[in-house]
């Protein structure tokens, strides 16, 4: 039994797997929200450390260039368990869905960072001369000219991180988060059938990525990409 419910397995393997969906489904919902939340971060701080590893402070971008580089090439299972199990012992208990939303967030944060770079740099040096023609602040200037051009070029990169996230949810069972594919592996630890409880997981993270990529797609295209109006 699991979330209070419980499974069919004397009836064949389409009632097992019928009566089992409905505690997959919640095991997708915890990985819809690790992922969307894990994301979420990921934009924001990537962003973050893009504008600060272009600054031209050494005293800015060297230690921006640093952390960013140590996330994304230390694993994702090392930060989890940094943040899970070290800063417990020092204090500072995080639960166990926030750690793992957090440890994705920083990991695909430096990968984001470098997307973001080269939408930045793609935008013509025309935009920022004709905007700084029209005394437009540097501030101004990047949050109304260069990132509404930037951000349209790189959707498609992001979004193949929003796929790359969801299927690095299942790491998070190892801090005991109740993602989908942990779910199916409590079932098949207690039923003895992995088949099923697998196999369907596999399917709906199929579903589930498929679903990604085309919302990516459409807002991609709904998107303009140049000549967006100085105003």
């Amino acid at each position: 039994m699991l979330f209070g419910l419980s499974w069919d397995t004397d009836h064949g393997e389409l009632a097992f797997a019928i009566s089992i969906l409905p505690i997959l489904l919640r095991g997708l919902l915890v990985t819809l929200e690790a992922s969307i939340a894990g994301f979420a971060v990921a934009l924001v701080l990537g962003l973050i450390f893009a504008i600060l590893k272009s600054a031209r402070s050494r005293w800015i971008s060297w230690p921006a260039i640093a952390i960013a580089e140590f996330c994304r090439d230390t694993p994702l299972l090392v930060q989890l368990f940094f943040l899970y199990y070290v800063l417990a012992d020092i204090g500072i208990i995080l639960p166990a869905f926030l750690t793992g939303a957090l440890a994705l967030g920083v990991q695909y944060s430096a990968y984001m960072a470098e997307v973001y770079r080269a939408g930045i740099e793609a935008v013509p040096k025309g935009q920022r001369e004709a905007a700084h023609a029209l005394d437009l602040t540097n501030a101004r200037t990047f949050t109304h000219v260069i990132l509404p051009q930037a951000v349209p070029r790189v959707v498609p990169a992001l979004g193949n991180y929003l796929v790359s996230i969801m299927k690095d949810v299942p790491v998070l069972s190892v801090v005991t988060v109740l993602e989908m594919l942990n779910v199916a592996k409590i079932i098949g630890d207690q039923t003895f059938d992995y088949i099923v409880p697998l196999s369907m997981v596999g399917g709906l993270y199929l579903l589930l990525t498929l679903v990604a990529s085309t919302i990516v797609r459409l807002i991609d295209v709904s998107l303009p990409k140049t000549g967006l109006p100085l105003r």
